[in-house]
């Protein structure tokens, strides 16, 4: 295994790139820890499968550096840098067995018969392929193939990572699930260094123990699940993670606050003179509907709204509301009670975040 380091990376598609929107991936350091589990997680275009390729040696960086263990791979190809990779359709020998699938990668590097043997056999087992592992690729289910396309990467020891591009793609819904969680099985087994790229948070969460967020061709956070869910660091992040993702409105200063629509927020000292020392107009406020409390009276600090909507997901439900001229989300557990019409609502100060051109103030650190 390897630590992957990027050091002032770009890269651009264009020849002679000449703005921030000419690259796929924007000026970027970042550092994948040895043995870590990590997701890259983010919208179709916003480079992850770029970056992965990258890592990967299938394409070479415009600009900066790909380090592997301190030592720069950029003109390494993907063999030369050990990398194993698994993509989103399966990649089988469609002609050989699952076991000759599995074994191929091993062969390739002269590895004698016994220990092959023992290692196809355990990764057979850990990825439930015993039942199939003599028959010909091309009679197997998409999941089965999928499985073999990973197994190929598991049998290796001497993989300096191992990189999935969204390879649950094909399968179905319902086997989703057992393949994240054998992912996971697997990591916590070998201790290897994983990165999974996937546009969906559920599949970076159950597998990820940190989590990249893309956004534009830049890692806009980077942390565990949690880290993301509590304390968004970009308005994207915010957007993104959860369902439904955080309430963000636009605001302007006023005294002792922030205000939208006639509305007044008031912040902290700190903040208020912080925000003052700005420049920009690009200021947001932003809560996520966990966090929103919604009473049926009049309750101190809180504000008066309109209830549009509601939504029974059955252990918990969707509140709409509409507040000035801005529509906000309140998330209920199934046994609130929830108001018709006219109700009350309020933003604890400790969840009601504040960003400034698209990134999160943490009035800690001001």
């Amino acid at each position: 295994m390897a630590e992957i380091q990027l050091s002032s990376l770009a890269h651009s598609y264009h020849v002679k790139p000449s703005a921030s929107g000419d690259y796929a991936i924007r000026h970027m350091n970042h550092v994948w820890h040895k043995g870590g589990a990590y997701a890259l997680l983010g919208p179709s275009g916003c480079g992850k499968s770029t970056l992965l390729n990258i890592i990967s040696g299938l394409l070479q960086p415009s600009q900066g550096d790909v380090l592997f263990d301190g030592v720069r791979v950029n003109e390494m190809t993907p063999r030369e840098r050990n990398i194993a990779q698994v993509f989103q359709f399966p990649v089988v020998y469609d002609s050989m067995t699952v076991y000759d699938n599995l074994a191929f990668p091993l062969r390739n590097a002269g590895t004698p018969k016994a220990k092959l043997q023992a290692k196809v056999l355990e990764v057979a087992e850990i990825l439930e392929l015993q039942n199939v592992l003599y028959n010909k690729a091309r009679n197997l289910t998409a999941d089965e193939k999928q499985k073999v396309s990973m197994g190929r990467g598991l049998v290796r020891d001497d993989v300096s990572a191992i990189l999935f591009d969204e390879p649950l793609t094909v399968i179905d819904p319902h086997l989703k699930w057992k393949l994240r969680r054998k992912l996971k099985q697997i990591h916590e087994q070998f201790n290897l260094t994983m990165i999974y790229v996937t546009h969906d948070q559920l599949e970076a969460s159950t597998f990820a123990d940190k989590i990249a967020v893309m956004y534009g061709g830049q890692i806009v956070q980077f942390g565990t699940p949690r880290e993301l869910f509590e304390a968004p660091n970009h308005t994207f992040v915010g957007y993104f993670i959860g369902s439904p993702g955080m309430n963000l409105v636009s605001v302007s200063r006023c005294a002792g606050g922030v205000t939208f629509d006639g509305i007044d927020l008031p912040l902290s000292d700190r903040l208020n003179q912080y925000l003052a020392s700005l420049q920009t107009e690009n200021i947001k406020i932003g809560i996520r509907p966990e966090f929103v409390q919604l009473a049926g009276s009049e309750m101190d600090d809180a504000l008066p709204c309109d209830v549009q909507h509601i939504e029974d997901l059955g252990t918990y439900k969707i509140v709409t509301l509409k507040l000035g001229e801005q529509i906000f989300k309140a998330r209920l557990d199934e046994d609130h009670a929830v108001p018709q019409g006219r109700a009350w609502v309020s933003f604890p100060r400790q969840w009601l975040m504040i960003y400034v051109d698209e990134f999160l103030v943490e009035e800690q650190a001001l």
